[in-house]
C-alpha cells in the first residue's frame, strides 16, 4: 500500500463569498499554510502599480499562477495546504489537476455559497475598502450579472466537494466542516 499524498484544500467561490474568512479559519484550525490570491495580487499591485480593469485581470492570472507555485512547494514537502481564490472553472481546473497529479496530492474542494443579496451588499461595501488596484467599482455591473448565473458545481479536479453556506458566518456548522477536513487529512482517506 502506497503512502497517502498530501491534501490540497481548495476554497473557492464568487468574490465576497467568504473565502478568506473560511480559508483563514481552516488554516488556523488545522495549522496549515494558506495562500490567498488577493495577497499575491496586492503585492503585485504594490510592486508593479495598478491601472485599469484589464490590468487587474492580468494580475489576477499572475496571482493564481504564483499561488499554485507556492502551494506546489508545500505539497512537494508532503504537507497539506489551503489555497483560496475565485477560481474560474474552465481556466483553473486544468491547472489544479496538473498540480495535484504532479505532486501526488488529493483534493478537497470547499465552495463558498452566499445568498445573492448578502453577496451584493458585501461586494459593494468592500469595494471602497480594498486595495484600489482591484478596481471593484468598475466591476459592479459584471458582478451583478454573475449573481444571476447558477452555481458552477465542483471543479473537475477530483476529490470531495463540500458546499458551505457563508451567508451568516455564525450559522456555519464548523463542527461538521472540521470533521470533513479531518477525514480528508487522515491517511485512511487516500484508500477510499
Amino acid at each position: 500500500m502506497s503512502a497517502p499524498g498530501p491534501v490540497l484544500i481548495v476554497v473557492w467561490g464568487l468574490p465576497a463569498s467568504g473565502k478568506t474568512v473560511l480559508g483563514s479559519w481552516i488554516a488556523r484550525e488545522f495549522r496549515l499554510a494558506l495562500f490567498e490570491k488577493d495577497a499575491f495580487k496586492e503585492t503585485l499591485f504594490d510592486t508593479l502599480g495598478w491601472r485599469d480593469r484589464a490590468w487587474s485581470q492580468q494580475l489576477s492570472l499572475a496571482s493564481n499562477a504564483l499561488l499554485l507555485r507556492a502551494a506546489g512547494a508545500v505539497l512537494a514537502a508532503d504537507r497539506a495546504v489551503v489555497v483560496e481564490s475565485n477560481f474560474h472553472p474552465a481556466e483553473a481546473a486544468p491547472q489544479l489537476r496538473s498540480l495535484i497529479e504532479a505532486r501526488g496530492a488529493r483534493a478537497l474542494q470547499i465552495y463558498c455559497r452566499t445568498d445573492p443579496e448578502t453577496l451584493w451588499q458585501r461586494f459593494v461595501t468592500r469595494a471602497g475598502e480594498r486595495h484600489p488596484g482591484h478596481t471593484d467599482q468598475l466591476y459592479l455591473e459584471e458582478f451583478r450579472q454573475l449573481l444571476q448565473a447558477p452555481p458552477p458545481g465542483p471543479l473537475d479536479i477530483g476529490g470531495e466537494f463540500v458546499e458551505v453556506d457563508t451567508t451568516d458566518y455564525a450559522a456555519i456548522d464548523y463542527g461538521q466542516l472540521r470533521r470533513v477536513i479531518q477525514a480528508a487529512l487522515s491517511p485512511e482517506a487516500s484508500s477510499r
